[in-house]
């Protein structure tokens, strides 16, 4: 599948830091506002927000049971309140403008930044749609014991403006929910252990809260605008989602971690692919099955596949069966690829039993 022709149309946008054609995913490092900028007027269909929520301020919080200094980067230290709204105000009218005229955006903050939010989509003509709390199951507790333990996130969901006509599934929502109306309170648990297996980074949001945002506002094939992408997981959700995205992040090192994660989802959803087209033709072209099986299983296909991540393109290159990683370089070579064509190399194991 080409790209699609709205990416055609932002000749001033930089060189991606990553860009996978196939699946509709680019990533861009550098400043929001300067990006944004660049993209064409009315073009995006969803966004999703996760701003600085200022609170790099010398504070404490408790993590894994001990006292920590709350200091997640330069990026997140106040300016003060003037400041810090005028940089709200800016980001949402550089959003705004981007937005399709039925499009819609999502913002996720605590008290420390909401209000300022709310009060300049106001000030913009956003329409407000909703205001969702997100409740955290387990939160830390409050080591000072002079305030109620935080255990809650706030995110509004406002339209371009109040002649909107924004995406809403309701009857999907109201599926997933056993057949009710779901309400504004969302009980989610934070980022589970596999979704920092590559990293984590310091606000990251969990993959089930960016799921349902997608699937309650926006449908496949949509344009999905993160403008403080972190560690990925938005884009990560686009691409288990069918929905094409676009991500800003300012900082080379969490650009870095969302390419290792969406890198290896991409692996993931070939495997898949390659299971779902699965032959039981012994015969086939396989690996070496000589080892004992367990029981009365019977092993069927064995596996040793690497993927060659492109470094100009962040896509998969080649793939290829092989016996080891020297093995695999070589067919590589063969196949017409220079060696430094390749960033990543990623190597799956899999042995399918018949039960």
């Amino acid at each position: 599948m080409s790209t699609p022709a709205r990416f055609n149309k932002m000749p001033t946008l930089p060189t991606p830091a990553f860009d996978d054609p196939k699946h509709h995913l680019r990533i861009f490092q550098g400043d929001c506002l300067d990006i944004l900028a660049a993209i064409p007027e009315s073009s995006v269909d969803l966004i999703f927000a996760d701003p600085p929520y200022f609170l790099s301020n010398g504070g404490i919080t408790c993590h894994a049971g001990k006292m920590v200094s709350v200091h997640k980067g330069d990026w997140d230290k106040s300016k003060g309140p003037d400041a810090n709204h005028k940089f709200n105000s800016d980001w949402l009218a550089a959003c705004q403008r981007v937005l399709k005229p039925n499009g819609s955006i999502w913002v996720s903050g605590t008290a420390h930044v909401i209000h300022s939010v709310g009060f300049a989509m106001q000030q913009l003509g956003f329409k407000l749609l909703n205001d969702i709390s997100w409740v955290k199951p387990n939160p830390p507790p409050n080591l000072s014991c002079r305030y109620f333990t935080h255990a809650t996130e706030t995110l509004i969901w406002a339209a371009k403006n109040a002649k909107s006509r924004h995406t809403f599934n309701y009857k999907l929502m109201k599926e997933i929910n056993r057949g009710k109306q779901m309400k504004s309170v969302w009980e989610i648990k934070p980022p589970e252990t596999w979704e920092k297996r590559f990293g984590k980074h310091p606000t990251q949001k969990p993959v089930a809260l960016l799921e349902r945002i997608l699937l309650a506002s926006s449908n496949e094939g949509d344009l999905v605008l993160d403008p403080f992408l972190g560690g990925g997981t938005t884009l990560f959700a686009a691409l288990r989602l069918h929905r094409h995205a676009l991500g800003c992040e300012l900082s080379a090192e969490f650009v870095s971690l969302a390419v290792r994660h969406l890198c290896s989802s991409m692996v993931q959803m070939e495997l898949t692919v390659s299971c779902a087209h699965f032959s039981l033709d012994l015969d086939s072209d396989r690996m070496d099955r000589s080892k004992c099986v367990q029981s009365s299983l019977q092993l069927v296909q064995q596996e040793r596949r690497f993927y060659f991540i492109g470094r100009a393109k962040r896509e998969i290159l080649f793939t290829v069966l092989a016996d080891s990683l020297d093995d695999a370089r070589q067919k590589f070579h063969a196949a017409g690829h220079p060696d430094t064509a390749a960033l990543f190399i990623i190597k799956t194991e899999t042995e399918i039993y018949l039960a």
